[in-house]
């Protein structure tokens, strides 16, 4: 294992050298992806169980980071909320589309064969989740499952200084693709709690839910809901599976037909005959 570590890190440096940079968690993600011939996705962990991608080494794997914390479904997402290592190599399986009813067909649909995640973190503390999609299914070999924990371990190295802060490369990774957008998806929520007189966490699956019939991200939709072009207001927004959450309002008293009103009319028609 501690050869493989030394290779690991040589594969970070060698990455960053050819670019003339300093050591980073990009760096990090993309020799991770290199070395497994996947593509890689970085998310953090927003807190609850939900969080955002701040880094991917390809659109495909980019967009599917982003449908994952839209749906709040997939690996990254079951590895920030506490499961361990996910190694799935049939995704087109049974087991994995039951698992990921929504995500497993849609990653399918892009040509993903198999995902893998693991936790960048330390003990039960999820700073976010490094996760692969690759073309084809099989599992991992057990060179790359271990070299994949050895480059999550990296990630955190490097995106933690001595201090236990964020290093300045990483800040600036968080500032740009994290922070932002949190602060938003966190405002979208209270507003769409607000309009539809529900709990936060329903708001965020509502949020959630129309994101995914929209075939949006859902960063996109809380935008689109703080600039008020969009409102949770009407009657046929609903929480998946469920009742709308607003109803019409039940007809009153006063429009209902009363009995004699019935009577009248039956004889009416009859007389009519």
């Amino acid at each position: 294992m501690a050869d493989r570590a030394i290779g690991v890190w040589l594969s970070i440096t060698a990455l960053a050298r050819s670019e003339g940079t300093a050591v980073s968690v990009r760096h990090a993600v993309t020799a991770c992806g290199e070395a497994v011939g996947a593509g890689a996705g970085l998310s953090m962990s927003t807190g609850g169980g939900s969080h955002e991608p701040v880094f991917a080494t390809d659109s495909r794997s980019d967009e599917l980071e982003d449908l994952q914390a839209t749906l709040g479904q997939g690996p990254s997402a079951e590895v920030i909320g506490g499961v361990g290592p996910v190694l799935e190599g049939e995704l087109a399986g049974a087991g994995a589309l039951a698992r990921w009813p929504q995500f497993a067909p849609a990653a399918v649909a892009r040509g993903v064969a198999a995902v893998f995640a693991v936790p960048v973190g330390v003990g039960a503390a999820r700073l976010g989740a490094l996760g692969l999609y690759r073309d084809w299914p099989g599992p991992l070999s057990q060179d790359q499952a271990d070299a994949l924990l050895l480059y999550a371990d990296a990630v955190l190295m490097l995106a933690l200084d001595e201090r236990g802060g964020l290093a300045p490369g990483a800040a600036d990774l968080l500032e740009a693709g994290f922070t932002e957008r949190r602060a938003e998806i966190h405002q979208a929520v209270g507003m769409i709690s607000v309009q539809l007189g529900v709990s936060l966490t329903d708001a965020l699956v509502a949020l959630r839910a129309r994101a995914y019939a929209e075939g949006r991200t859902i960063a996109q939709v809380a935008a689109d809901v703080i600039a008020r072009r969009l409102s949770f207001t009407s009657p046929e927004f609903s929480l998946p599976g469920g009742e709308p959450i607003l109803k019409e309002p039940a007809a009153s008293s006063d429009d209902a037909p009363s009995p004699a009103n019935d009577q009248t009319e039956d004889d009416e028609r009859e007389e009519g005959a």
